[in-house]
């Protein structure tokens, strides 16, 4: 499929140039819907992407690709959380369909530098190029369906330790990294601190963060801050991609807010 300027599917390159111009990119988290009407929900509630959840869920590979396609067709990015830094979990769900792979414990440079060797096409890295596919390979030859796809698949690494806190910078140096993205719960439980989300050292953890993504020019994720003075904190520092919350969350919140309403009557 092409895009509006002819070029196929530059949806992932959209969401790159939304975050560069510092405009809000907000991300439904999907874990445990398996089938494409999750795209129509997003969609008419106003998200710009989704965030599909392979590392802690247990979505087949196959409901992921279709997810992807129809976020596509929708005009959403689909981002896609791998269990692993593995290649062949990168490289099978980017030739599903998903325009951009979050790699989870993400710790130093070299295993960021991992990440584009699975993900990027030569010169940049040695993913392999599947023929025919979602994003380019059925439309374009294959020397312009390397530099497309490169460009427009996002790369985002998670910072989830102390370890990785250290070494941002670095990791945000590495070339081919669009994103660096605190998991905010997991650096939380690595610290010794638990659900403490408004922590002063998870500010400083998200300052670190910061400098380095505005050192080196790339986007500042956050991941498991919802709401409150934290959220506000974040945004300030330059945070522009939210990680929403996942998709049963929601719909049991929407359900116990409907259930109370009714008890009402009863009352």
């Amino acid at each position: 499929m092409a895009g509006e300027d002819g070029n196929p599917n530059l949806l992932g390159l959209k969401l790159k140039e939304k975050l560069a111009a510092g405009d809000l990119a907000l991300c439904m988290t999907v874990r445990y819907s398996r089938t494409v009407e999750v795209v129509q929900i997003a969609k008419l509630s106003g998200y710009d992407c989704l965030y599909l959840d392979l590392e802690h869920s247990a979505m087949s590979i196959e409901a992921c690709a279709q997810i992807s396609l129809a976020a596509s067709m929708a005009g959403l990015a689909a981002l896609v959380r791998v269990p692993s830094h593995g290649h062949h979990h990168i490289s099978r769900v980017l030739d599903g369909g998903a325009q951009g792979v979050i790699v989870p414990h993400v710790d130093t440079a070299e295993e960021a530098r991992q990440v584009i060797e699975a993900s990027c096409y030569p010169p940049l890295g040695s993913r392999s190029l599947a023929g025919l596919g979602p994003l380019a390979g059925q439309s374009v030859k294959p020397a312009e369906a390397y530099e497309i796809i490169n460009q427009n698949t996002m790369r985002v690494a998670m910072l989830e330790s102390p370890k990785a806190i250290e070494n941002a910078e670095a990791i945000a140096a590495v070339d081919g990294i669009d994103m660096l993205l605190i998991g905010t719960n997991d650096l939380c439980a690595e610290m010794g601190i638990p659900g403490q989300l408004d922590h002063d050292d998870v500010r400083a953890a998200y300052q670190a963060m910061a400098d380095a993504c505005k050192a080196h020019g790339k986007a500042i994720g956050i991941g498991g801050i919802k709401e409150g003075p934290m959220l506000d904190a974040i945004y300030a520092m330059g945070g522009r991609f939210i990680m929403g919350r996942v998709d049963g969350v929601l719909l049991g919140q929407a359900a116990a807010k409907e259930v109370s309403d009714y008890r009402r009557l009863s009352n």
